[in-house]
């Protein structure tokens, strides 16, 4: 028999002449304290003295502020309205004040943690000799530890989980004298600074309910789908008996040793006079499976975002990079999870609805073409993402969803988005404001057909090898003669087009286009072979809205910003993101550009799908080579009266890459060949419409057609197709 109580305690980790040191010199640091309670043995204080006094100066150096006590919590990813939209967490936890914890809560873990809670200062000496005794005489270890005890060791713990220090853990959990020793000193010193009522509800917030569940209310919402402060006796008592072994005693997994857990926390109720006979006995003869009301756990992350879970990750990876929150990458990621953050982002939830709708409306998920469409929309004068949509589930892809992903098409690599996408002939608006910057005019003439410039005729001064030999043509082998800048920009000619970035730097193209907000998806440096001004480069949909958004908003560009504020948990600001604008464009230049980009929208445009009635607009169509991507990009145009409301880039293409959208049935409708005219700009408009609450119109009558641009040194390298929609 000794040899097997010997052998269970060193099983538990405590072996008996360990748990009999450990007793003496928490006898002795109760001395030093002032809280040695009555009833305690003298001599066992004197037959200590020397390890106490040995232990004088490492209970005295106990900070007066413990700086643990706040558990962590999730973070919470809120809409421009308030609306949650996801939350991240390392640990299922809902912190909650005292009032919002019922009082049959509080008495059962007293009843079976620490019945003499109310009455030691920290370390309860009696249970301890009475965790030695039954150690003595049975073939099991008990601990002894005060709630308090407890309290300081789930909350060291949890330090090093914040801090991500394994070894802040392993030294709270360690078996061992000197860490029982530790916890005691910081029990006596917490008793100092806190209430035993700020105790006992710090500690119901911090323990562990579950395999997955900390804290008493999100215990009580897991298994009861209710509020703790509504818990009864019964479940009330359920909950108690967890904490000591989450997984043994786990109702949901173990039912029957939760029963008997369970009955043995309200028989020591009864014994505490917490409840009485009446209540013990309806509350014994209650069958645990009565008892459940399983909830899942709250989603972990962007996919309970549903429509918004790309924005979301575009958030996540936004606050990952701000050294505001942390000043390393470790202590932001912690922050976002355990820091209990709330962060208010810019998305209009009837927005973002509305964009959802409508490319899903013209390109269901899944459709036989898979085609994909992504719109990204911002406000003019702030930057702020109102909106950022794909007609994609987000999540892996999967059997029954094979065009299910997790890459934002409307991002940069860097945000969470690939590459980008050709953008066609939207790529022009900053040929035109290059052409307009170097003091030229929108009424200026020049010659519109198709062409061939050598390599001497271009200025390509930041890459001189790039000056290539280029043969182009307009769509349809159209040839419009000697036309207006205006005039081109409306028909969207290559030829007029390519004469004016012959008279240009076509690096100044690209400063330009880089100024506005453009950037390649990748990252990359920009390809400045002569092509690149018919949309050669793969740029993201979000960065062609900010580029049009610095023409809506009079040449400011404002960079995009995806969330306002982030608070603590106590509502405090911890950091705030105002809109950094710039000014990159003259104003009269920005006027003047907007003034031809009008036209696009005029009878026989290219983007009269575009139009929207009621709207001051103005906006370009792209279609690259071999209609492999089609785009329209778009805004209110500012007046002296009122500025802009709204920006938009609408993508239509493969995400898996350069595939033709010609003689292909999409969403039931067949297409000899897709342009930039054609879905995207009635995407934009559809779109553009709701968002603002203006009224439905008549659709205009258009006419594609097709032309190649095409780059090459004598012989054809690589094409591009413009459309020219009539």
């Amino acid at each position: 028999m000794a040899n097997s109580r010997k052998q269970a305690a060193i099983e538990g980790g405590t072996t008996l002449s360990q748990m009999g040191r450990i007793l003496l010199v928490l006898t002795a640091l109760c001395t030093l304290g002032g809280v040695l309670m009555a009833g305690v043995a003298m001599p066992a204080v004197t037959a200590v003295g020397t390890a106490a006094n040995a232990l004088t100066s490492s209970f005295e150096e106990v900070p007066a502020d413990l700086g643990f006590t706040e558990p962590s919590e999730p973070s919470v990813l809120l809409a421009a309205d308030g609306t949650e939209l996801a939350r991240f967490y390392a640990e299922n936890r809902v912190v909650v004040g005292t009032d919002d914890i019922s009082q049959y809560m509080k008495d059962a873990v007293v009843a079976v943690e620490d019945r003499r809670f109310f009455q030691h200062h920290g370390i309860d000496v009696r249970g301890l000799l009475g965790a030695f005794v039954t150690n003595l005489a049975g073939d099991s270890v008990s601990g002894g530890s005060s709630i308090t005890q407890q309290y300081v060791k789930n909350a060291l713990v949890e330090r090093g989980r914040i801090a991500g220090d394994d070894t802040l853990i392993d030294q709270a959990t360690e078996r061992t004298i000197s860490r029982k020793v530790n916890e005691a000193r910081y029990a006596i010193a917490l008793e100092k600074t806190m209430t035993k009522g700020q105790i006992l509800t710090g500690y119901l917030n911090l323990v562990q309910f579950g395999p997955s569940v900390y804290g008493v209310e999100a215990a009580s919402q897991h298994y009861y789908s209710k509020p703790a402060k509504d818990l009864t006796i019964v479940e009330a008592a359920m909950l108690a008996g967890i904490t000591q072994s989450p997984a043994r005693w786990d109702p949901e997994t173990h039912p029957d040793d939760a029963q008997i857990r369970r009955d043995e926390v309200l028989t020591k109720m009864y014994r505490d006079g917490y409840i009485d006979r009446e209540e013990l006995d309806v509350a014994l003869a209650t069958p645990v499976s009565s008892m459940l009301r399983i909830s899942n756990p709250p989603a972990n992350g962007c996919e309970a975002a549903g429509i918004s879970a790309y924005f979301c990750e575009y958030v996540v990876k936004d606050v990952l990079r701000d050294e505001e929150l942390g000043a390393s990458s470790n202590e932001r990621v912690a922050k976002l999870y355990r820091g209990g953050l709330r962060i208010h982002t810019t998305l209009d939830t009837a927005k973002q609805k509305i964009a959802r709708d409508t490319l899903v409306g013209a390109i269901p998920p899944g459709d036989g073409s898979r085609v994909q469409t992504a719109l990204s929309n911002v406000e003019p004068t702030t930057g702020k993402i109102l909106a950022m949509a794909q007609n994609t589930n987000y999540g892996a892809p999967t059997d029954t969803d094979p065009t299910a992903t997790k890459v934002n098409l409307n991002a940069s690599q860097e945000m969470g988005g690939g590459s980008g996408f050709q953008t066609g002939s939207t790529f022009k608006i900053f040929t035109l404001v290059e052409w307009l910057k170097q003091g030229h005019t929108i009424y200026d003439s020049l010659n519109g057909n198709a062409g061939r410039i050598g390599p001497s005729q271009w200025n390509i001064s930041c890459d001189p090898g790039a000056a290539t030999f280029w043969e182009f043509r307009n769509n349809e082998n159209y040839n419009p003669g000697v036309v207006s800048v205006s005039v081109a920009t409306k028909h969207s000619y290559n030829g007029a087009f390519a004469r004016m970035a012959q008279q240009l730097d076509i690096c100044n193209i690209s400063k330009t286009a880089e100024e506005m907000g453009a950037e390649t998806g990748d990252g990359s440096d920009w390809d400045h072979h002569p092509p690149m001004i018919l949309g050669a480069n793969t740029l993201t949909p979000l960065s062609m809205a900010v580029a049009t958004a610095t023409l809506a908003n009079k040449g400011t560009r404002c960079d995009p910003v995806s969330y306002t504020k982030i608070e603590d948990q106590d509502g405090d600001e911890v950091l705030t993101r105002e809109s950094t604008c710039t000014r990159v464009v003259d104003e009269n230049v920005a006027a003047q550009a907007t003034e031809a980009l009008k036209t696009v929208l005029h009878a026989g445009g290219s983007g009269t799908n575009a139009y929207v009635a009621g709207l001051n607009g103005a906006g370009k169509t792209g279609t690259t080579d071999n209609n492999w991507h089609t785009w329209y990009i778009g805004y209110e145009a500012p007046t002296a009266q009122q500025e802009s409301r709204t920006a938009s880039a609408v993508w239509v293409g493969h995400m898996d890459g350069n595939i033709p959208m010609a003689r292909v049935r999409i969403n039931g409708r067949y297409w000899a060949n897709l342009h930039g005219g054609d879905i995207a700009a009635l995407e934009y408009a559809s779109y553009t419409r709701n968002a603002l609450g203006l009224p439905a119109a008549q659709p205009q009558q258009t006419q594609q057609g097709t032309g190649t641009a095409q780059r090459g040194t004598g012989t054809a390298q690589r094409g591009y197709t413009q459309q020219r929609t009539r």
